[in-house]
């Protein structure tokens, strides 16, 4: 055993463990991890057991080609952890091997992303060095010195000896880290999702990455993406709410539901079935058909933050936000795929799957509970548009699946566009071409959905639409990224312009709601460049995440309102607004006018805030705003009713629940109809 360890197996181990353990501590450094938790205890635990696996193996290789080996293990983990601090501050979000669909929009990018790296990041490449300096340096004189020669073949009874010990102390080690997965006092009493979950299945990997190590992860990702886990828990939801009723109730005839639940052998979808049931019912309210019969133009808008409110360079926009209703604290937060995937969650009311393309994964799902078929089973006539090609979202699969009339991509629509990554179509285009379609439904209600796409990045080259209107930020003091920027935000708010002065030539502005809201803040900026123009601090507490969210009608009073919210809750808000035939429980998200609601906001990876704290559930840590503070046991009570909304939206779009719900309430109606 002497000679087998002596040889190769501590130097390979030690060369690895030292190596990973560097850049984990470095890892966590430079993304804001507490190191003195622990989590350091569970990723030196799987460091060990990484390094001396690797070691072993490498027992049975030729010396040059365990070199390689370790600088290729090694630079592949620090290349690797860079990418994902720069992915983690330019997106928001870990990424993931289920994000791969968008790797080659990435692509499109790449010079602004790398741009987007914070100085220290490159730290994570240390190891990169430490080990290329070792071997030309060192290597040779740590040979000499401990005598350590070529290997020479162990007898096979010895070999099976030194097999077995290497087994036995994986063993020990594989055993002491599970314990740390369920040892009460070494997890974190607030975090929405336990280690142990989090092991099985490391859906949210910023959660996964600061409790594992970015190692770890990486090997958690890779399993998970070959041998996906798809099952939850059989869970039992109670909602005693629901049982009481009053003049402002909103009553369903849950029979045949009840029926599915009682005949229904699939786990998952019973699951699925005990949740929604169970979901609660808002009550109507003041609000209830105040548009009544009035048409609907939603406009998801293109990296538009706050920068947008800006009556003198951007009068139409502002026009909407000041004499509409507007949301002080509306977020859109960012994920995996955030336009496509945000846009999806502001049609259906669920939350998309953290690590997913969801969107484009699940294209073919259909949900007859989403904001296009609520409106057609109301008699309206709808569409949706896009002013861009299929490229990065499949939106005409993806709008006619939701329940869309007819979808209009950028080459249905006649105008012009350039696939060059830089140069995008004109919204002003757009919207005028918006115009033309609403004269084929003049006398005939209509809902419609507009996603914009001028004021995308990137920022830092010239381009057609950022150069536009360039001139008119000349005597701004700030960098021409932001000029950039600025311009293409002014096609968006000319655009706005050409919509309003069409409604209202065609008769129907005053017969028509707008609701706007911003698909995510521009990442293609720095954050510090944003800070340079917005009077709040879009570094800290997901600030960053705050978009604006408005409703406009002339009619309207304008009003503001300080509830936290975000697109996830346009569905059953806008239902309860045109008092159209739906059902709240079948939405994570909730009216936000309801007497009902409660005023939160949830980030992707189970973080959230209101008025009173902020919730890191990166790293299970809360900050407070006022006086008033949580007790443990509150916080635990709002991260469980969060990640019970995220895991059954994730659930329900994997196994396409509300198309299955669907199919089978309507078998039942058909039987009860013949009988």
């Amino acid at each position: 055993m002497k000679q087998f360890i002596s040889k190769d197996i501590i130097k390979n181990f030690l060369i690895n463990f030292v190596l990973l353990l560097i850049l984990e501590l470095i890892f966590k450094i430079v993304n804001f991890f507490p190191i003195f938790d622990w989590s350091t205890l569970r990723i030196l635990l799987s460091n060990i057991f990484i390094s001396f696996l690797v070691a072993s193996i490498e027992y049975f290789f030729p010396k040059i080609l365990t070199k390689i080996i370790n600088i290729f293990i090694i630079s592949l983990i620090s290349i690797y952890a860079l990418a994902q601090s720069g992915f983690n501050n330019f997106i928001g979000v870990y990424m993931s091997l289920g994000t791969s669909s968008q790797f080659g929009a990435v692509v499109d990018y790449i010079k602004e992303f790398i741009f987007s790296f914070r100085w220290y990041y490159y730290f994570n490449l240390i190891p990169i060095l430490l080990i290329s300096l070792y071997y030309i340096f060192l290597d040779k004189k740590v040979i000499n010195k401990y005598d350590i020669k070529e290997k020479e073949p162990l007898p096979k009874k010895k070999l099976t000896e030194c097999i077995l010990i290497a087994v036995a102390f994986l063993i020990i080690v594989s055993g002491s880290y599970i314990s740390t997965l369920y040892i009460p006092f070494m997890q974190n009493k607030m975090q929405s999702i336990s280690n142990k979950e989090l092991f099985k299945n490391p859906s949210v990997p910023s959660i996964s990455i600061k409790e594992f190590g970015i190692s770890l992860f990486g090997v958690l990702d890779v399993r998970n993406f070959l041998f996906p886990k798809e099952e939850i828990e059989n869970y039992v939801f109670e909602n005693e709410k629901n049982k009481t009723t009053n003049n402002n109730s909103r009553v369903f005839d849950d029979t045949n539901w009840n029926t599915i639940i009682e005949n229904e052998k699939d786990k998952n979808l019973n699951t699925l079935n005990n949740y929604f049931i169970n979901n609660d019912i808002t009550e109507t309210n003041s609000y209830t058909g105040l548009f009544k019969d009035k048409n609907l133009i939603v406009i998801m808008m293109e990296s538009v933050n706050d920068i947008f409110i800006n009556e003198e360079m951007y009068p139409n926009f502002y026009k909407l936000y000041n004499e509409g209703w507007h949301w002080e604290n509306n977020y859109s937060p960012r994920n995996s795929c955030s336009t496509g995937n945000n846009e999806m969650s502001g049609m259906i009311g669920l939350y998309s799957i953290y690590n997913t393309c969801t969107a484009n994964k699940y294209k073919k799902n259909k949900y007859f509970e989403s904001i296009f078929n609520l409106f057609t089973n109301k008699g309206y006539k709808t569409f949706s548009a896009h002013d861009y090609l299929e490229h990065y979202y499949y939106r005409n699969t993806i709008h006619t699946n939701m329940g869309s009339g007819r979808y209009y991509g950028v080459e249905d629509l006649g105008i012009k566009y350039s696939s060059e990554y830089k140069n995008w179509a004109s919204d002003e285009d757009f919207l005028e071409k918006v115009v033309d379609i609403l004269k084929d439904y003049k006398g005939d209600k209509f809902m419609t959905w507009l996603t914009t796409v001028s004021s995308h990045q990137p920022y830092s080259v010239s381009s057609t639409e950022g150069d536009k209107y360039l001139s008119l930020f000349d005597d701004l003091d700030v960098k021409k990224e932001m000029k950039r920027y600025m311009s293409k935000l002014k096609i968006l708010d000319n655009g706005l312009g050409i919509l309003l002065d069409g409604l209202e030539d065609l008769g129907i502005l005053d017969d028509t709601v707008i609701l706007l809201f911003g698909d995510h803040y521009p990442y293609g900026l720095s954050k510090n460049l944003i800070n340079t123009v917005l009077d709040y601090d879009v570094s800290e507490d997901y600030e960053a995440e705050r978009v604006p969210f408005v409703i406009y009608n002339p009619d309207l009073d304008s009003k503001v309102y300080d509830e936290f919210t975000s697109y996830v809750n346009i569905v059953p808000t806008v239902a309860n607004l045109f008092d159209l035939n739906y059902d709240p429980r079948l939405y994570v998200g909730t009216d936000i006018l309801s007497d009902d609601y409660k005023s939160l906001v949830v980030f992707a990876d189970g973080s959230w805030r209101n008025d009173i704290a902020y919730y890191n559930a990166s790293k299970g840590k809360i900050k407070y705003y006022t006086d008033k503070e949580y007790s443990v046991d509150e916080i635990k009570e709002i991260n469980e009713v969060i990640e019970n909304k995220m895991n059954m939206s994730s659930l329900a779009i994997k196994n396409n629940y509300f198309n299955y719900l669907y199919n089978k309430l309507n078998e039942l109606n058909t039987t009860t109809n013949e009988s």
